[in-house]
């Protein structure tokens, strides 16, 4: 599995392209902007760009998605069940205020454990809610590695001050879906560098 990561958006969302280096399928996780140096790296290695994967809905996280499908229009948006109304809702989901509003409908609505073959590897999707009430989490258990969105963060967690968000609800997310996870997964999260479950479990200061 290789992944591409790079800043984008208005406030510098953490972007990943992940894909097997085998069947040269992957995925894009939360593009929060649009860059055509990524989309002409997925082509100049012939990548198959298969879902573009929102782990919420956003504005800084769903702005580019659009861009996107246009380069790549056989790419599937994947997103929770729970999010749809966010997604769809421009005001609700802060794009307006960035001065773009966008409004999205995924393709693929998934639930709490459900799974995804991309190439050789299996994508289960965990929910964790409280940041946003259809935030999830991507954990690829083969290469010990989570996408968290903007649920849990180097030493922090997501906001609980927007609408639809909770603090409550987010640290039973972050206790119930996340600890229970092998030490030494690598997280990769919406903002801020990597980190690892084993060092915020010891760490973090707000779960």
């Amino acid at each position: 599995m290789q992944i591409l990561s790079l800043s984008s958006g208005p406030i510098g969302t953490n972007t990943f392209f992940v894909y097997d280096e085998e069947t040269k399928k992957g995925f894009l996780v939360d593009p929060g902007g649009y860059s055509k140096v990524l989309t002409d790296k997925i082509k100049e290695l012939d990548l198959d760009l298969m879902y573009v994967i929102l782990t919420h809905g956003h504005a800084d996280h769903i702005m580019g998605v659009k861009a996107y499908l246009k380069d790549f229009p056989d790419a599937k948006v994947v997103a929770s069940k729970d999010e749809a109304e966010m997604l769809s809702d421009t005001s609700f989901n802060m794009s307006e205020q960035f001065g773009m509003p966008t409004s999205l409908t995924a393709d693929i609505n998934v639930e709490d454990g459900e799974t995804f073959t991309v190439g050789n590897l299996e994508l289960k999707f965990l929910a964790t809610p409280g940041h946003s009430p259809g935030g999830m989490c991507i954990y690829i258990a083969s290469e010990n590695t989570l996408f968290s969105g903007d649920t849990l963060f180097q030493a922090s967690i997501g906001r609980t001050d927007f609408p639809g968000s909770s603090y409550e609800v987010l640290a039973d997310s972050v206790h119930t879906k996340l600890w229970p996870l092998p030490d030494e997964t690598s997280v990769f999260p919406g903002h801020m560098g990597p980190t690892t479950i084993g060092f915020e479990k010891e760490n973090n200061p707000f779960v």
